[in-house]
């Protein structure tokens, strides 16, 4: 078993009795223990795990505190193999890359210590991020700022429906270019861009189902601005996973993608707003060794 750091979320939607689990944990050998207590803590911890040589850093949260990990490891991400034991309220990409959510089953799934080659996504836009997951700018990225974490752990999954509720008087529409791999481009007017690695969003909506975490590519959902009740319709084929063939949907696979928009556009970066400049995303190929199923 190689040395390794457990990076744990006290705070996440699925933590309700923290000794348990620590003392679950102690059955992964030779592993330290950071418990993070403010935003960019989870960050800073992964980047002293990589100094000190540690082999294996385990994210214990939830989507946003992998996030945090995955930024903290950054260009170095192949200098550690990562792991993932799901606490949070969504589990997003716990559910895209097979990773179980009972504490029992994740931790043996660590201690098997199988690992897959798994596609990172850098964004570059007021600031440069990573994610592996889902970033959404639009109307996604208004729905998840007024996600708070009280409203997380009042309403737990329903939590993405009550910001949605909350943000929806704001909704706008967006004069969006977009760029395909510096060949195809696109001017429309948009409510959402959706660049996905994983296929999961908002505590287990299918939003790109064709998405493949290690394929090198890009699926980009596009929700174009349409009347009331085409965009209703589109919403509910959302819900159902089966909007991709909907008129008020476009989608494109690429390996690198260049937004921009008026107004400027906000992207939330796996829990992380980043944007209103132009933002390029891209493709870095199977850059993360992660602990998950290989089958």
């Amino acid at each position: 078993m190689p040395s390794t750091c457990i990076i744990l979320n006290p705070s996440a939607g699925g933590v309700r009795n923290l000794d348990e689990i620590v003392a679950q944990l102690g059955r992964l050998p030779d592993a330290e223990i950071r418990l993070t207590n403010k935003r960019g803590s989870a960050a800073r911890f992964a980047r002293t795990a990589l100094r000190k040589g540690r082999e294996l850093i385990i994210a214990a949260g939830g989507d946003g505190t992998l996030n945090e990990v995955i930024n903290g490891i950054g260009e170095d991400a192949g200098a550690a193999e990562v792991g993932l034991i799901p606490l949070g309220t969504g589990n997003d990409f716990a559910r895209s890359i097979g990773v179980p959510t009972d504490l029992e089953a994740a931790i043996d799934l660590i201690l098997a210590g199988e690992t897959r080659a798994v596609d990172l996504v850098r964004v570059t836009s007021d600031a440069q991020r990573y994610f592996v997951n889902v970033s959404a700018g639009g109307f996604s990225g208004l729905v998840d700022e007024k996600l708070t974490p009280k409203m997380k752990k009042t309403w737990g999954p329903l939590a993405y429906l009550r910001s949605a509720a909350a943000a929806w008087p704001e909704l706008r529409a967006y004069r969006t270019t977009l760029s395909f791999d510096d060949e195809e481009s696109l001017m429309l007017e948009v409510y959402n861009v959706v660049v996905a690695n994983g296929r999961y969003v908002a505590g287990g909506t299918l939003i790109a189902p064709e998405a493949v975490i290690d394929d090198g590519l890009l699926d980009v959902v596009l929700i174009l601005k349409r009347p009331a009740p085409e965009l209703t319709m589109a919403l509910a084929q959302i819900a159902l996973g089966a909007h991709l063939s909907s008129k008020a949907i476009v989608y494109r696979r690429a390996a690198q993608l260049t937004v921009k928009s008026k107004p400027g556009m906000w992207f939330n970066v796996d829990g992380e707003l980043v944007g209103n400049e132009p933002a390029r995303f891209e493709i870095v190929r199977r850059a993360l060794r992660f602990i998950a199923p290989t089958g």
